[in-house]
C-alpha cells in the first residue's frame, strides 16, 4: 500500500511539472510598458464607454453604439464613415476613431475633435450644427458646454474663442510670467488653469508669476552644440512663484483679479463658482501649509466677502486641502467641504444660510478648525473619502469612492445627504473605476481584482434593479506560468500598525531552495503599491523577476497613501527615517522565511523609492547587498518648494531633519553594489540630486554604478522603459544571484 501511495504521488509530482512545462514563460516584451506584446497580455477593456445622460454609450474605432442601461441592447447610433463623409462635406477635417469623442448634451448632440474644429452633430438629423475654429498649437483646452466657449493657451498665454468663432486674447504677458496654466507643481489636486463658471459666462484663471524663480539649467544634448534649455525651479527654502486668480468677461472683455492681498509665500487652491456665477470660491494655504483659508470673493469686482474666511483650518505638522467644495444640484445655500481633520478625509456639509460665530475647536487628529457656517459631519469612519462622483439629485444621495470595504480597495457608496446613510454600488470585491450618468441613477463600473481580470457592469445606484454585465475578461497570462502571489499584514516599528506587504514566490518554486530576495520600494505620500486588484497590483517587472528565481517582497510602510492622516505624517521633518524602520521590519518578515538566502537581498525603488533604496542601502549596509536606485532625492534642500516644504519645512527651519535625510553625508557607508539611473534631463528630481552624491562617494572612496537616459525625464516610456528593466535585470543577475 505504501509503495502505491508513494507511486500516485510521484505521478501527480510528474504530471504538475508537465503542466509548468507546458506554460510560457514571460519576457520584458510581455511586460513592460512599450514591450512588442505587452497590450496583448492585458485583460480585454471597452475603452469607449461613457454617459450620454442615462444612455450608455460605447465609441470604438469604427462606430458609436447605444446600450440600454436597463437590459443591455445595443444600436448603432453613427459610424466613422459617416462622420467623416458630414466632416469633409464641410471641410472641417476627419477622425480616425470614436475615442475622442464626448456626448456633453443628454440624448442631442456629439461634439466632435477634428485637429482643426470642434464640431457638434446632431445624431437624429446626423448632421453637423455647430463648428468652432481650434488653433493648430492650442494647449490646455478647456470647454464649455453651456456657452461653447473654449479656452486655450498658446505658450505663456490664455486665449478665448467664443461660440460665434471669434477669438479673444485674454493675456498678453511677458515670458517667466505664465497664464491658465496648472499652478503650484500640481500639488493640493490643481491639474489645470482654467475655471468656467456653470453656464460658461465668466472664466476663472491663474496668473503665475515665476521671474523670480531660480532657473535650473536643463541641457538639450540633441543639438550640435547642446543647449540651454532652462526650467524654473524653486528648491525649498528658497524663492518662490507668486500666483493670482484673474475672473474674464468673453462678453465685456475685461479682466478683474481676486483682491487677495499679497501673494508672496501663499498658495492658490481648489478653485469652485457658485452656481449663480456670482461669487468665486478657493482655498488659500500659508507657505507653511498648517493654515488653510476657505474664502469667497465677488466675481465682478475681485472683493471679498466681508465674512471670510468661511472655514478655517490648522494643524501643527500640515494641512493638504485637495478638493474644490461642491454645492448641491438640489439647494444651492449648502456645499461640501473635504477635510482630513477627523484623521480620515471626510465630507462636511455647509450651510450658507446659518451663520455661527467661528469659535476655535480642537479637531480629532491634532489641529483645529473655525466654522462660519453651520455644518454637519456626512461621513465618519477610519477610512478614506477618495472623490465625489456626482449626485442623484432624486434620491437626494452623493455619490463617493472610498476605502470603506478595505484600504486596498476603492469602491463607489451613495450617501443620503439628510441621514448620512451609505448604501454599497455594486460588486464588494476589488479596485472599482467608477463613471456616473446624468441622473445619478447608474454607474459604468469598470473592476478587477485579484480574482478577477476585469468586469464591466451597467450598476444601478439604488441596489434594486439588474445590473447589466457588458465585459466580462478572461485572464491573458493563464497561458504563462505565473508565481505564487500573497498579501498579508505585518506590523509596523512602532509595534501596534499593520502594514501590508505583498510576497511573490519564485517560479517552481521549492521550499527547500534558498533564493535571493529583492523589496521593491515606494514609501512615500499619496502612492501605494498594493491594492486587491490584477496580481494584487505586482508590476510585470515584479513576476519577471520571479521567473528568473526571486523572491519578490513590497511593503506599504507607514508615510504612504490611503491610510490616514496619522498613518501619513508621522514621517513630517524626519523623511525617510520612519519609512525605513518599516521596510526593515519586511526584511525581518523575509529572514524568517526559510527559503530566504539572507545572504542576498536586494531592494528597488524610483523617485520616493530610489531616495528610500539609496537610504537603505546606507544606513543598513549589513542587510542589503545590492540596490537599483531610479531617479532618487538624495539632498531634499534641491526638492522643490510644495511638495518639499509640506513633509519637511524648510531647510532653515528644520537644519536637523534635513541633515538626516541628506543622502551625501552618508556616502561613505556604501559597502554593497548600488547603481543610480536618472533620466538626464528630469524636471521633478533634477539631475544634481544624482551628480552630487557621485561626488560625495567619490570624496568617501565608494564606488556606486550610474547610468543616464539622455533626453528622457523623471521616468523613461516606449521602448526606453523595456530598455531600462532589461538593464536593472542584469544588475541584479550580475551582482545578487
Amino acid at each position: 500500500m505504501r509503495k502505491l501511495i508513494n507511486l500516485i504521488a510521484l505521478l501527480i509530482m510528474a504530471s504538475s511539472v508537465t503542466w509548468a512545462q507546458d506554460k510560457k514563460s514571460f519576457t520584458l516584451e510581455d511586460l513592460m510598458p512599450g514591450g512588442n506584446n505587452y497590450y496583448n497580455l492585458l485583460p480585454q477593456n471597452l475603452y469607449g464607454l461613457q454617459w450620454w445622460g442615462d444612455v450608455c454609450i460605447n465609441a470604438d474605432i469604427e462606430e458609436v453604439k447605444t446600450i440600454h442601461p436597463a437590459n443591455g441592447k445595443e444600436n448603432v447610433l453613427i459610424t466613422l464613415q459617416e462622420v467623416n463623409e458630414l466632416l469633409a462635406n464641410k471641410k472641417l477635417g476627419k477622425i480616425n476613431h470614436f475615442r475622442n469623442v464626448s456626448f456633453p448634451y443628454a440624448e442631442k448632440m456629439m461634439l466632435v475633435n477634428t485637429t482643426s474644429n470642434k464640431v457638434l452633430i446632431d445624431l437624429t438629423k446626423k448632421e453637423i450644427i455647430w463648428s468652432q475654429p481650434l488653433s493648430p498649437k492650442a494647449a490646455n483646452q478647456d470647454w464649455n458646454k453651456e456657452s461653447r466657449s473654449l479656452a486655450y493657451t498658446l505658450d505663456n498665454n490664455l486665449f478665448v474663442t467664443t461660440a460665434d468663432g471669434k477669438t479673444q486674447q485674454v493675456t498678453d504677458e511677458p515670458k517667466g510670467i505664465v497664464c491658465g496654466q496648472s499652478v503650484h507643481r500640481q500639488e493640493f489636486g490643481i491639474s489645470k488653469g482654467t475655471f468656467w463658471s456653470p453656464k460658461g459666462n465668466l472664466l476663472a484663471f491663474y496668473r503665475m508669476d515665476e521671474s523670480m524663480v531660480t532657473d535650473y539649467p536643463q541641457v538639450n544634448t540633441s543639438t550640435r552644440i547642446a543647449t540651454l534649455e532652462p526650467d524654473k525651479y524653486p528648491m525649498a527654502g528658497m524663492t518662490s512663484h507668486k500666483v493670482t486668480v484673474g475672473i474674464y468677461n468673453p462678453a465685456t472683455q475685461k479682466t478683474v483679479y481676486l483682491k487677495a492681498g499679497d501673494p508672496t509665500d501663499r498658495y492658490f487652491t481648489n478653485i469652485s463658482w457658485s452656481p449663480d456665477e456670482k461669487s468665486i470660491y478657493v482655498i488659500e494655504l500659508n507657505r507653511d501649509q498648517n493654515h488653510a483659508l476657505l474664502c469667497c470673493y465677488d466675481a465682478e469686482t475681485g472683493e471679498p466677502l466681508k465674512n471670510n474666511p468661511l472655514y478655517e483650518e490648522e494643524h501643527t505638522k500640515y494641512v493638504e486641502p485637495q478638493h474644490p467644495i461642491v454645492f448641491l444640484p438640489w439647494d444651492h445655500t449648502k456645499f461640501i467641504y473635504q477635510s482630513q481633520r477627523d484623521g480620515y478625509n471626510h465630507l462636511y456639509l455647509m450651510d450658507t444660510k446659518t451663520s455661527i460665530y467661528p469659535e476655535s475647536h480642537g479637531a480629532a487628529a491634532g489641529g483645529s478648525y473655525r466654522e462660519s457656517y453651520k455644518t454637519r459631519q456626512l461621513t465618519q469612519g477610519n477610512w478614506v473619502v477618495q472623490n465625489i462622483l456626482g449626485f442623484n439629485e432624486k434620491t437626494k444621495e452623493v455619490i463617493i469612492m472610498s476605502t470603506e470595504v478595505s484600504p486596498l480597495q476603492s469602491n463607489a457608496y451613495a450617501v443620503n445627504v439628510k441621514t448620512g446613510k451609505r448604501r454599497l454600488i455594486g460588486n464588494k470585491d476589488g479596485m472599482h473605476h467608477v463613471q456616473l450618468s446624468g441622473s445619478g441613477n447608474y454607474v459604468i463600473d469598470n473592476y478587477t481584482s485579484f480574482t478577477i481580470p476585469r468586469n464591466i457592469e451597467i450598476v444601478p445606484t439604488s441596489g434594486k434593479e439588474k445590473t447589466v454585465s457588458l465585459l466580462t475578461a478572461t485572464n491573458p497570462m493563464e497561458a504563462y506560468n505565473m508565481p505564487e502571489i500573497t498579501v498579508g499584514t505585518l506590523k509596523a516599528a512602532d509595534g501596534k500598525t499593520d502594514l501590508y506587504y505583498r510576497l511573490i514566490k519564485p517560479v517552481n518554486f521549492d521550499p527547500n531552495k534558498k533564493y535571493p530576495a529583492v523589496v521593491y520600494v515606494y514609501g512615500g505620500p499619496h502612492a501605494q503599491l498594493i491594492h486587491n486588484n490584477r496580481n494584487y497590483d505586482a508590476r510585470g517587472w515584479d513576476i519577471y523577476m520571479a521567473q528568473l528565481g526571486y523572491v519578490m517582497l513590497t511593503v506599504d510602510n507607514r508615510g504612504s497613501d490611503n491610510r490616514g492622516l496619522e498613518f501619513e505624517n508621522c514621517t513630517f521633518r524626519q523623511l525617510g527615517t520612519e519609512e525605513m524602520k518599516d521596510q526593515v521590519k519586511g526584511v525581518d518578515f523575509l529572514k524568517s522565511l526559510g527559503y530566504v538566502d539572507n545572504n542576498r537581498i536586494g531592494v528597488h525603488g524610483w523617485s520616493f523609492g530610489g531616495f528610500m533604496t539609496t537610504n537603505l542601502m546606507l544606513t543598513y549596509p549589513e542587510l542589503f547587498k545590492v540596490g537599483v536606485a531610479g531617479g532618487p532625492v538624495i539632498d531634499w534642500a534641491y526638492y522643490e518648494v510644495m511638495y518639499g516644504e509640506r513633509y519637511m519645512d524648510t531647510p532653515q527651519t528644520n537644519p536637523e531633519g534635513y541633515k538626516n535625510a541628506n543622502l551625501k553625508l552618508r556616502a561613505g557607508n556604501l559597502k554593497g553594489r548600488l547603481e543610480v539611473i536618472i533620466g538626464a534631463n528630469d524636471p521633478t528630481c533634477v539631475p544634481q540630486h544624482s551628480i552630487s552624491f557621485l561626488r560625495a562617494c567619490i570624496d568617501a572612496g565608494t564606488q556606486p554604478d550610474f547610468f543616464m537616459y539622455p533626453g528622457d525625464g523623471h521616468n523613461m516610456f516606449g521602448r526606453d522603459r523595456v530598455h531600462l528593466y532589461e538593464r536593472i535585470t542584469r544588475y541584479f543577475e550580475d551582482h545578487l544571484k
